[in-house]
């Protein structure tokens, strides 16, 4: 999948325009035609390696991350020289949006080491709760709010969570697209992040706020679907 152009960038961004973001990301990321935007990943296993790879081959730079960088040696050597690897600091302040994918047990301490940098990013949320002690407390005040609690000032969209990597690394770029189903509270926040799906190789669908990350959580009706944005849509009631 080539880079998208600066007009691309506008049908996907809707109404506002991703043009409208590029303060916000900074690094005039969407600044040129083709050029590449900066992910860095809070954590590189399954998931977070599964969807940087997908960024990657898009022609996109990522920095994964690990407490031990030196393990990611040869995910970054078979990914080639887009991706690098890197401590969870370099990855937060390496990317222009970051893909938060560790164990939800662990968004306590993400917050606490790291919630200072994190403010005012754009943090992709891929994290599920359900074998997490948190799992009582996302039952009782939602995900997606949850995960804002633990990092105040973030810019989170919940995304990349309704599946498992293995859906996202088998159905990249297929034809009719999956739908990705989104919610988060920043709407320009969810410009970027319906972007980097797109570039992912899928169709992001906004189902609404975070409070409204519940909808497609791991364990609800709207959870493990393959199909499209239509189809997801009509599932969920989201209206298109």
């Amino acid at each position: 999948m080539r880079n998208i152009s600066r007009r691309q960038l506008l049908q996907l961004g809707g109404g506002l325009g991703l043009l409208a973001v590029l303060p916000l990301v900074g690094h005039a990321a969407f600044a040129a035609e083709g050029q590449p935007l900066k992910i860095g990943t809070i954590g590189a296993g399954n998931l977070g390696g599964a969807v940087g790879a997908l960024w990657v081959k898009a022609g996109h730079e990522v920095l994964f991350s690990s407490r031990d960088p030196s393990s990611l040696k040869s995910l970054v050597d078979r990914l080639g020289p887009k991706a690098r690897a890197g401590t969870v600091e370099e990855a937060i302040a390496f990317g222009d949006a970051i893909l938060l994918a560790v164990p939800y047990e662990a968004y306590p301490q993400i917050g606490r080491d790291y919630g200072a940098a994190l403010k005012g990013k754009i943090v992709i949320d891929a994290g599920n709760a359900n074998r997490s002690s948190l799992y009582p407390e996302t039952q009782a005040n939602g995900i997606g709010v949850t995960t804002a609690k633990y990092l105040p000032g973030a810019r989170i969209v919940r995304a990349f969570n309704a599946a498992n990597n293995r859906v996202f690394t088998d159905n990249a770029g297929h034809t009719p697209r999956i739908a990705i189903p989104i919610a988060g509270d920043d709407q320009q926040a969810l410009e970027v992040a319906k972007a980097l799906i797109s570039l992912a190789g899928f169709d992001p669908l906004v189902v609404g706020g975070l409070k409204d990350a519940d909808k497609f959580a791991m364990g609800t009706d709207g959870f493990g679907h393959i199909l499209t944005a239509d189809e997801l849509a009509k599932k969920l009631g989201v209206a298109r």
